[in-house]
């Protein structure tokens, strides 16, 4: 394990695959890597042009759909036109912005990385016949789940404590799904994942200080954007990948390396926290998971 890489992907050839944000960086590599393996892969992309320029280096394996995860009626609009799949990749995200809301209210990293894909994946849960795969960040350790502010309406804004809040609600949620499955009798199987300390796009977006640091560091400390996404791919295609396990790079404190199964923090953890944390989405989201039972 400690040396996987995309060679070791097993035949993907009969499966499909959502992978969110594949117009660019870690979505992009992921969605090339499975494509090669055989998958059918589903661009789902806001930017559907840059989406359709990687599909056209993967050829007829793959299809560019958009959706906005920061519109939830585009999200629904997204849902409806799926009618199956193996395996929900949850890659999408916004790291470090100004103050902004979404669509629907919410602030703009709670809502896209993990409101936004809290609803994609109630809508598809019951079309998945394998897994869901949702990409949390060692930032997640610096995160507090605020259930009485969760959109920074009262408290003041600060960036990077708001996309930890956003990387620890991907693992809480990760984790309950994965409680919620299992209790259910479902096969499929919930995992996390993170890229370490990768060179993507994301990175530049901030429109602060913190992009052009980002950028004098990366080529001494970053690793590439096809090694960040070896985690993520590990825990979509690995056959015995185990459900409720999270996946990182193997070296250098999680910064960099193949994948391995790693730790989280304990407020991670906090089975209350979580199903707290569920129910406030349902209720911000109208949307509620039936899990069959």
């Amino acid at each position: 394990m400690t040396t996987w890489t995309t060679r070791d992907i097993v035949d993907q050839r009969g499966r499909t695959f959502v992978v969110t944000g594949a117009n660019s960086g870690l979505g992009a590599e992921a969605a090339k890597a499975l494509a090669k393996a055989g998958a059918r892969v589903v661009l789902a992309c806001r930017d559907v042009d840059k989406g359709s320029a990687v599909a056209a280096e993967l050829g007829e394996n793959a299809e560019v759909r958009r959706v906005d995860l920061a519109d939830l009626a585009s999200v629904r609009e997204f849902a409806d036109s799926v009618d199956g799949l193996d395996v929900l990749v949850n890659n999408a995200g916004v790291m470090a912005v100004p103050l902004r809301r979404t669509v629907d209210g919410f602030e703009m990293q709670i809502g896209t990385n993990h409101l936004g894909h809290f609803v994609l994946t109630g809508l598809l849960l019951d079309k998945v016949r394998d897994r869901v795969v949702t990409m949390s960040s060692a930032m997640h350790k610096i995160g507090t789940i605020d259930l009485d502010d969760l959109n920074w309406e009262r408290r003041s804004y600060r960036r990077w404590p708001a996309y930890g809040q956003s990387k620890l609600a991907n693992l809480l949620f990760a984790y309950e799904l994965q409680r919620r499955l299992a209790a259910s009798g479902s096969t499929v199987k919930s995992l996390a994942s993170h890229p370490g300390y990768a060179s993507t796009n994301l990175q530049s977006h901030t429109e602060s200080i913190s992009s052009r640091v980002m950028a004098l560091a990366d080529p001494f400390i970053a690793q590439s954007a096809e090694m960040g996404a070896l985690p993520m791919l590990y825990a979509a295609t690995v056959p015995d990948a185990i459900g409720g396990s999270y996946l990182g790079p193997s070296s250098m404190f999680e910064t960099r390396g193949y994948p391995k199964v790693v730790s989280s923090n304990r407020k991670s953890h906090d089975r209350s926290v979580a199903r707290q944390l569920w129910t406030l989405s349902e209720q911000l989201t109208g949307v509620n998971y039936n899990f069959g039972g």
